[in-house]
């Protein structure tokens, strides 16, 4: 049974993401999540009684698997195989969990700020940014490093890829840039 409820609120947590990125926050109604899901709104009540616990259940999730991730980031060898594999980790992450809510982030940017999860998701984007970094790097290294997370991240982003490559080959490309700046020349 607690299968199910856990099925349930993730499928909440991705309509109420896609009708957020379609419509805006703001505008988008827990009737219309109930309607989009064919449940009932005491169906989803019992679930998430808002749209900000809804909202704060993602960003919550996107939280822990950051800090997940750095956890086993930082118990990997400084090696360049580790780094090419925690940016793969990140890469999966985004195509599994993180791309909903940064769609939904681009549209509804208000609706992130003040969040209480916010200053721990800052924290953790840095800690897991700052894995691939060689220790004693030069300072533009140090940025090569943390600009590949964000090559991974706008992969995702389609207006940014205007360049007529396929959607389905974008998540590669940028993983292709992605590992290119944190590769030793």
């Amino acid at each position: 049974m607690a299968g199910r409820r856990t099925d349930t609120k993730e499928r909440i947590q991705k309509v109420a993401l896609e009708l957020f990125a379609e419509r805006g926050y703001e505008q988008t109604t827990l009737q219309e999540v109930a309607e989009r899901l064919e449940i009932t709104r005491p169906a989803l009540y019992y679930h998430f009684r808002t749209k900000e616990a809804i909202l704060a259940s993602v960003t919550e999730g996107l939280v822990e698997s950051i800090e997940e991730l750095v956890e086993w980031g930082r118990e990997q060898p400084k090696t360049p195989e580790s780094r090419r594999e925690i940016l793969r980790r990140i890469g999966e992450l985004l195509e599994d969990q993180w791309r909903p809510l940064f769609k939904f982030a681009q549209v509804n940017q208000g609706a992130m700020q003040g969040m209480p999860t916010g200053e721990r998701m800052q924290a953790g984007m840095i800690k897991m940014v700052s894995l691939l970094e060689v220790p004693g790097a030069s300072p533009v290294r140090k940025f090569e490093a943390r600009l590949a997370v964000f090559a991974v991240i706008l992969g995702s982003v389609p207006f940014l890829f205007d360049m007529e490559v396929p959607e389905s080959e974008r998540a590669s490309v940028a993983m292709e840039v992605a590992m290119k700046l944190i590769s030793e020349d």
